[in-house]
């Protein structure tokens, strides 16, 4: 699972913090210090754990030269981001970490558990994403006029793809969950997904079906939701394209249970579809990584680095 560290990790520099109890610690190889960045050390276990990291998300050995670079950036861009007076929180930093837990389809937990089990230290990871989190903003803040994306950008970017009409849709959704206490066994699981089978049979429409998924037993209906087609995945596009109006999507096993929609509503719209989204998105990408480097280089430039 840890190989799936590759998909999150695109945006930039992975970057390595030491904490005090490990600057401190016995060993004093681990607190060498390699490097200065304007002052900040920069110790042999931070290149250690930070080349340790990129090899688990590249699954390629990087040089030593690669990783202090990396290194020199992730400082710089805490160093900015203090002068800013920008703060991420630790639950920022741990809401990023469930993120990744959920996209490698585990627990948190696990997922920080299969780093140690790889050699490496949680707070190696948890220190990236926070500086990461912190670069966001800092150039999300400073070039935000240099970032937006126009409408003609758009239409243009659309009109030289020329790959079809594009259309969107809007949906009106009602989560039905058949609910399963944590821990369950699986046979529960299964049991449950049966029974979800089964009102997906009979469920008809909206109207009537609502009202009999609610009287179940240990099933929520959840309030209804609208959801526009450029908000969702394209798995989940696909999916709902393909339901009747009034019937249920496959059930799904969830944190809550076995989860299923209601379709109760579908129609196009043209304000906002999946191609101007990925348009849009990709836009701003590039951007964000333009402003970002040359921003980069500028604190580079202008940075004291002293070897050890």
């Amino acid at each position: 699972m840890v190989f799936r560290l590759a998909r999150f990790l695109k945006c930039g520099a992975t970057a390595v913090a030491m904490t005090a109890a490990f600057l401190f610690a016995p060993d004093h190889a681990c607190a060498q210090i390699a490097l200065l960045v304007n002052g900040d050390p920069v110790t042999a276990y931070d290149i250690e754990q930070r080349s340790r990291l990129m090899q688990l998300s590249s699954r390629k050995q990087p040089s030593r030269q690669e990783v202090i670079e990396e290194l020199i950036a992730d400082k710089l861009k805490i160093q900015v981001g203090k002068r800013f007076g920008v703060n991420v929180s630790d639950s920022d930093v741990n809401t990023a970490v469930a993120n990744i837990a959920r996209g490698s389809r585990t627990t948190p937990e696990n997922f920080l558990k299969s780093l140690e089990s790889n050699g490496l230290n949680p707070n190696t990871l948890k220190s990236k994403l926070r500086s990461d989190i912190a670069w966001a903003q800092i150039v999300r803040g400073k070039f935000a006029t240099r970032l937006q994306v126009g409408e003609k950008d758009i239409f243009d970017a659309l009109e030289k793809k020329a790959d079809g009409k594009d259309v969107g849709h809007e949906y009106l959704l009602r989560p039905i969950v058949f609910v399963i206490p944590r821990g369950s066994p699986a046979a529960l699981v299964e049991a449950r997904r049966r029974e979800a089978d089964a009102l997906r049979a009979r469920f008809q429409d909206c109207t009537s079906g609502v009202p009999f998924a609610r009287a179940l037993r240990d099933v929520a209906v959840r309030e209804p939701i609208r959801r526009n087609s450029a908000d969702l995945s394209a798995q989940l596009r696909e999916i709902l394209s393909k339901i009747e109006i009034g019937k249920l999507t496959p059930p799904e096993a969830t944190d809550s249970g076995v989860e299923m929609f209601a379709v109760c509503e579908r129609k196009e719209t043209a304000s906002e579809t999946p191609g101007k989204r990925q348009v849009r998105d990709e836009m701003f990408s590039e951007r964000f990584q333009a402003q970002g480097n040359n921003y980069l280089k500028e604190l580079r430039a202008g940075a004291m680095i002293e070897y050890r």
